[in-house]
């Protein structure tokens, strides 16, 4: 196997900084490293998000992969990704992998590391329905699987996704699409969404919404876009009825914090390589 892009040890942060103990007691979240054998032999490396209590059968034998841009990382647009996950481990049931590209920025090889995590966390957990998060050059991936296995991904969500190699977009109508872009983006201007929302087509479940203002990773609006991401995921995988009143509450806490503290998340996780940025 080729060394790792990211080392496990430094991979990034485990949870979100202001999870409490109690909660953070009830998912286990651990770094793994996920074999990728096409088209090159390698490991990628990964977060692994697990609720303490599971069953395949109880969620629809649902899953997450949240994926990031250029530079990989695992923390994802203003450190949105670990509270996420939590949450959607916590709240949903659902297992979820933070993934990291083995060579970023390359769709032909950040694609099988997509479809790895999938093997894996089917095998581990039996999953077969996931919804693919992506930000930035992380839509590429997102679109491209999407196409290629549309029997498995029944959703995908974006961040400031780029339109460059974004063509299985057009295959996957009518599953569930969400865009979230932040109108001040100088990195990727909200026209890209606003092209692939029109890309997609008419015929299924597409939402865009664009963040007056703010930047490339929606540091201004980051707790709303984190959880319009949950409810799409919720919604997507047939897991609504877990959105209860108490959920929600939940839902809408920052485990975050401050702007720099998201940038503190994102420096963490490597997600502010490969020339990604928050813009300013």
């Amino acid at each position: 196997m080729a060394t790792l892009h990211h080392p496990l040890s430094s991979l990034g942060p485990i949870h979100p900084p202001k999870l409490d103990k109690a909660r953070r007691h009830q998912v286990r979240a651990h770094p793994v490293k996920i074999s990728v054998h096409d088209p090159l032999d390698h490991e990628a490396p990964a977060i692994l998000h697990e609720p303490r209590h599971y069953d395949a059968s109880k969620v629809n034998s649902a899953a997450v992969v949240l994926i990031s841009g250029a530079g990989g990382g695992v923390s994802g647009p203003s450190g949105i990704y670990p509270s996420l996950a939590d949450k959607l481990a916590l709240l949903l049931g659902i297992p979820v992998v933070r993934l990291d590209y083995r060579v970023p920025a390359q769709t032909q090889y950040c694609v099988p590391d997509v479809v790895a995590a999938m093997d894996y966390l089917e095998e581990k957990f039996q999953s077969t329905n996931f919804v693919v998060v992506g930000w930035s050059f992380g839509g590429s991936p997102c679109f491209t699987v999407a196409e290629l296995e549309p029997e498995r991904v029944v959703g995908v969500a974006t961040v400031a996704s780029q339109t460059a190699q974004t063509a299985g977009i057009s295959k996957l109508s009518p599953r569930p699409l969400l865009l979230l872009h932040g109108g001040g983006d100088t990195c990727l201007s909200p026209s890209c969404s606003q092209s692939l929302y029109k890309q997609y087509g008419t015929k299924g479940d597409r939402e865009i919404k664009i963040f007056e203002g703010d930047n490339h990773g929606l540091s201004h609006n980051a707790p709303e876009a984190e959880g319009l991401l949950l409810v799409f995921a919720a919604k997507t995988l047939g897991l609504e009825k877990e959105l209860t009143t108490a959920s929600l509450k939940i839902a809408e806490q920052d485990w975050v914090g401050s702007e720099r503290e998201r940038v503190a998340e994102m420096e963490q996780g490597h997600d502010l390589e490969g020339n990604e940025s928050l813009n300013y």
